[in-house]
């Protein structure tokens, strides 16, 4: 145990499971909402282009102040229902720092002021005085400097309720937004719990039956054995991956049915493992003394023989998870997983899908294959100490 301990690829996989478990928690909105413009850099590349900023007006602030030292952004968005705390005519104005003010939203003597706001819409280009052809961006923000938006008059208060606003820049967040500006960040450590989930429940499922077959094979030898044993080698011989896209392709694209059938086609390895431990277990004196006392196969094989192979088992674990990963991703990738269900192969089918390949936009490409490879590596290298763990000869072989 404290040479696992010891190992980097033990703390890079715990890293993986804390970031995967309480990573997305950290956000207040959901990962399938919008939160600047779409293929937005991350906040540290070019930082001499515009963020995207974000504010709410809220109880106990009717007004907030930036700086805008950039040039006039894509678009403006402001939305939400604010209430008062009685009725009077309010408005939602944009001082600019001439010390110019714009109406950005007013109501009509109601306790509550409602705003939904596009820059990009006729109505409100024609609310500005503006053609349809005209930019509304260079009128709202005409210079750099200090800007407040804020509710009027001074003292209205809210009550409930809040006004949000998102002026959109090229620049968001840790690793920018995709291709329908959500945050590419929150994306990647949802995707953490796919990869994981899929990888270790095919692996199981795939373990157990593996380990059945295995047992029941070498066990009772003979006919039963040789059955068995052809039946692995004809779904050995299949393809793995035209098969995974056709049962895909059939029985849906749900989670779970990936993973049965992902653990369908990875469990022959292990029933070949266990089959060879079993064979050279059978004859020994303490299975013969086991018979002797009258014990069952069942008993003999489940109570006796498992445990013998539990080392074996767990390395097999161990190797099997990073490939049930790769096949989620690359089945994920050709578009046969749940289009719901947010996965790092997903992520990269969406980014091929609008050109991000093309386009340059690798901060949607590096981060799920990169997330890919190192849980793949973690677990390989934690297989490979568990299996020279099992093995000694494995060890020694590697001092050499």
């Amino acid at each position: 145990m404290k040479r696992i301990l010891r190992r980097f690829s033990f703390w890079l996989l715990i890293g993986f499971i804390l970031a995967g478990i309480w990573g997305p928690k950290c956000f207040k909105s959901s990962a399938e909402t919008q939160v600047a413009s779409p293929f937005s850099m991350p906040l540290w590349v070019k930082k001499d282009t515009s963020p995207t900023m974000s504010f709410a007006l809220e109880p106990k602030r009717e007004h907030v102040q930036f700086e805008w030292n950039w040039e006039a952004p894509p678009n403006i968005t402001i939305w939400g229902t604010a209430k008062f705390e009685k009725e009077t005519s309010a408005s939602l104005i944009l001082e600019n720092p001439n010390g110019e003010t714009i109406l950005l939203a007013q109501n009509e003597g109601n306790t509550f002021l409602t705003v939904d706001v596009d820059g990009r819409d006729m109505s409100f280009k024609m609310g500005l005085g503006l053609s349809p052809f005209d930019d509304p961006m260079k009128e709202l923000f005409p210079t750099k400097g200090r800007y407040t938006i804020k509710l009027w008059p001074p003292d209205l208060k809210i009550k409930s309720g809040a006004i949000n606003i998102r002026i959109e820049g090229s620049r968001w967040g840790l690793l920018g937004t995709d291709q329908r500006g959500r945050d590419v960040f929150h994306l990647f450590l949802l995707g953490i719990r796919i990869s994981l989930l899929v990888g270790i429940s095919a692996t199981l499922l795939a373990t157990l039956l593996g380990v059945s077959v295995g047992l029941v094979a070498g066990y009772a030898g003979g006919l039963v054995d040789t059955v068995l044993m052809r039946i692995v080698d004809v779904l050995l011989a299949i393809p793995g991956l035209p098969i995974l896209m056709v049962l895909a392709g059939i029985w849906g694209k749900g989670l779970w049915q990936l993973v049965v059938i992902l653990s369908i086609f990875s469990w022959m390895g292990t029933a070949r493992t266990i089959r060879s431990l079993t064979l050279s277990l059978r004859e020994s004196t303490f299975v013969e003394g086991l018979r002797a006392l009258g014990a069952k196969p069942s008993y003999i094989m489940f109570r006796h023989l498992l445990p013998e192979s539990l080392p074996i088992l767990l390395a097999n674990i161990a190797l099997g998870v990073p490939s049930a990963i790769l096949a989620e991703a690359g089945l994920s990738f050709l578009g046969l997983s749940d289009p719901r269900i947010i996965s790092w192969g997903r992520m990269l089918n969406e980014a091929h899908g609008f050109g991000a390949f093309t386009t340059g936009a690798w901060w949607l490409i590096l981060p799920p294959g990169i997330g890919i490879s190192l849980i793949c590596l973690a677990f390989l290298d934690l297989g490979r100490t568990l299996e020279e763990m099992a093995d000694p000869r494995l060890k020694g072989g590697a001092n050499k």
